[in-house]
């Protein structure tokens, strides 16, 4: 759920994965292995720095909304 959350806000936003990245200060390739399922775990703190970086709330990537 996390992956499709992310790529969803970040498609939204109009955002490129290299420049989420940049914005999140994580690595691109950790980007694309979190949006394709690959890292099914990732940690709290990058997942935060994503969230920040999209401007939505952490539960909004971890539970989504459907709504938005």
């Amino acid at each position: 759920m996390i992956a499709k959350n992310i790529k969803r806000f970040r498609m939204k936003k109009g955002l490129s994965q290299e420049k989420l990245a940049r914005l999140a200060d994580i690595s691109n390739n950790t980007l694309i292995k979190i949006e394709q399922g690959i890292a099914k775990e990732p940690t709290i703190t990058t997942v935060s720095k994503i969230a920040s970086a999209l401007g939505v709330p952490i539960d909004e990537l971890v539970k989504g909304n459907k709504n938005r």
